[in-house]
């Protein structure tokens, strides 16, 4: 989808969430750390960044078999280069470090994604140099080498970090002796992450936000593992369901993993039901929201644009401050061409709601703004045309067909 226009609409009926993005690229890296086989079941395969994924996977020697919400992925003889001159993804970063882990080097395309600001790799680069591998940029590539096996040891991450919390675990998993993250970012899909680990044969141990301790072990075993719903997608169809006043039932809720964000859209007016295995949103009326996005269970950063709709089309002044990625408010302009009038105050993003949003044509920054957009275009007067639609498809599995199931054609 390079464009995608959209009416006015009104979600209605019934939606099963995919398998969750943030989970299942790094179920993949976790591949690499094996010559055995690894079947994921619940496999968003349908995303724009899984595809990306599975043929870097496919490129290094390894072979993947695709089937309904199914992915085999076998080995051969992997290589330990990446040799890409396609779009990359960040989880690249991750793939060196499972290289590196096994096999004593590796070379990788520098990381692409989001452009959400300060993102670099430099506490890649500190954990891998902790293991004990050496790192250079090379046209375009980031290399290690390291002398035999990398070695245990402490990471103290400066920050809570997905990607860098990620990554030590990958390290560490085949490490020779004990290594120790502080300060790790727990969060679902890290914890799926080690899951599926432990389950290789893989000893890791959680004590909560505190650190991970993990023992090297000399190989890990082929697996059979069920990625986790994505949270991302299930907020989007609760959210879209008020501010389209719609009635939504959303099949394979991850209710453990929304709890924080679910008691700020019940005190803000969202009306919803818990079923055996969903979550029913029967409309409800936006009031305005005041939101911190933080480390799990918080509210995530990836959430607060569509919290940004929700406070559009309420009556009074919301305000969201974004505590990891300060400033990621680009989302804001686009939306105010369909009318949304807002403020940055420092750090914080005021949001002066109860305008009527009308039509226009906007662009995707990025996929979580893209969603958003889709959301506002839904209660918008008139047709919303939104650039650079793609970005979307790299987190949303079959959107076009499950928007046509909940009666949305665009």
């Amino acid at each position: 989808m390079k464009n995608i226009k959209i009416q006015k609409s009104q979600l209605n009926g019934q939606v099963r969430l995919s398998g969750a993005k943030n989970s299942a690229l790094k179920l993949l890296t976790a591949s690499v750390l094996t010559d055995e086989a690894v079947e994921i079941f619940n496999s968003p395969n349908g995303l724009l960044d899984m595809q990306v994924h599975i043929k870097m996977l496919n490129q290094m020697g390894k072979t993947c078999i695709e089937g309904d919400r199914y992915l085999k992925i076998t080995e051969n003889t992997l290589n330990t280069e990446l040799l890409w001159d396609e779009r990359s993804i960040r989880n690249s970063l991750l793939i060196l470090g499972a290289l590196t882990t096994r096999f004593g080097n590796g070379k990788v395309p520098l990381p692409g994604g989001c452009p959400l600001g300060d993102r670099k790799y430099d506490l890649h680069i500190m954990l891998l140099e902790k293991f004990g591998a050496k790192l250079w940029e090379e046209d375009g590539y980031l290399c290690t080498q390291s002398e035999g096996r990398l070695t245990g040891c402490e990471i103290h991450l400066p920050i809570r970090s997905t990607g860098a919390t990620e990554n030590a675990i990958l390290c560490a998993t085949l490490a020779n002796g004990i290594s120790t993250i502080w300060n790790p970012h727990i969060r679902p899909e890290i914890i799926d992450l080690i899951s599926m680990l432990n389950k290789m044969g893989a000893q890791i141990k959680v004590y909560g936000q505190k650190c991970i301790v993990i023992e090297g072990v000399d190989s890990l075993r082929g697996v059979k593992h069920q990625v986790i719903s994505d949270n991302m997608e299930a907020l989007t169809w609760a959210i879209g369901a008020v501010v389209t006043k719609g009635d939504v039932e959303i099949l394979d809720f991850p209710f453990q993993h929304l709890e924080v964000p679910l008691v700020h859209l019940r005190e803000s007016g969202m009306k919803f039901y818990r079923g055996e295995n969903s979550l029913i949103v029967r409309g409800g009326e936006a009031f305005p929201i005041d939101i911190s996005t933080g480390p799990y269970p918080g509210i995530n950063s990836d959430m607060q644009p569509l919290f940004a709709v929700f406070g559009a089309t309420s009556n009074g002044e919301s305000r969201i401050i974004d505590l990891r990625f300060p400033g990621r408010y680009g989302y804001a302009e686009e939306l105010s061409k369909m009318g949304m009038d807002y403020e940055i105050d420092g750090g914080l993003l005021k949001i002066h709601g109860g305008n009527k949003l009308q039509g226009a044509k906007v662009k995707a920054l990025d996929l979580r703004a893209g969603i958003a957009l889709l959301l506002a275009g839904m209660t918008a007067d008139g047709v919303t045309e939104i650039e650079d639609s793609w970005q979307i498809g790299r987190g949303y599995e079959n959107l076009e067909g499950k928007l046509k199931d909940l009666g949305v054609t665009i």
